[in-house]
């Protein structure tokens, strides 16, 4: 298997992870195929495919900032079971941000990432694939150390109607030990996530200015 970064529309892998992703993910967390133009060339963001056998069978995309030393993972697709997909997009992102963070002088602290809650939103089929099951998911990332941030979580929706998107948790991957974050350090944190998503829904500013107003924020147990 093969990970190739993807940086342009015109990549035929392109067609075939924007094909994954709309077969695996609801409609409106798929961005439109002509709105990844930009995107994919910004060098900030980094999109990896899993090519097997010349097709697309996973996908990755995640970002480094290094003015935190964090990482957010935007998303992680399994398209196929029983080829370890899953593990070998781990690994492989873990070491080119571990890479990133080296050569920018500084150290890895931990990734951020939107994990669905199947106990609050069941209903999602993600394509059929079973290891795209929320509940499955759930429960690799926790033994990935990923842990909840103890608040209400929506965020903006990718269709850029303004509508407020739950049914997921915040979650945080510590490389270092911590019981809790900033409120204010995970406020920065999102308003520069969804600094280019317009309009923003009233839910999402008011619980990002609930955070800022708080001192910490616990993390708990997936």
């Amino acid at each position: 298997m093969e990970y190739i970064r993807v940086t342009d529309i015109a990549d035929p892998l392109f067609a075939g992870l924007h094909r994954l992703m709309s077969e695996i993910f609801p409609r409106e967390e798929v961005l439109a195929f002509d709105l990844w133009k930009e995107p994919l060339e910004d060098p900030g963001i980094r999109v990896f495919v899993a090519v097997h056998e010349g097709e697309v069978v996973g996908a990755t995309e995640y970002r480094y900032y290094t003015d935190d030393d964090i990482a957010m993972t935007d998303f992680t697709i399994i398209g196929r079971p029983g080829l370890g997909i899953g593990p070998f997009l781990a690994s492989r992102r873990e070491a080119d941000l571990k890479r990133l963070a080296s050569e920018a002088g500084g150290k890895l602290k931990g990734m951020f990432a939107e994990i669905y809650d199947p106990y609050q939103a069941g209903e999602h089929e993600f394509g059929g694939v079973k290891p795209m099951d929320p509940f499955v998911r759930r429960e690799v990332l926790a033994h990935l150390g990923y842990r909840r941030l103890n608040f209400d979580y929506v965020h903006p929706s990718w269709q850029g109607d303004g509508e407020a998107v739950g049914g997921l948790d915040l979650c945080f991957l510590p490389y270092e030990e911590a019981s809790s974050l900033p409120g204010s350090f995970i406020a920065k944190f999102l308003r520069t996530y969804y600094s280019v998503l317009e309009p923003k829904p009233d839910l999402w500013t008011k619980m990002v200015e609930s955070l800022e107003r708080q001192d910490r924020i616990e993390l708990l147990p997936l």
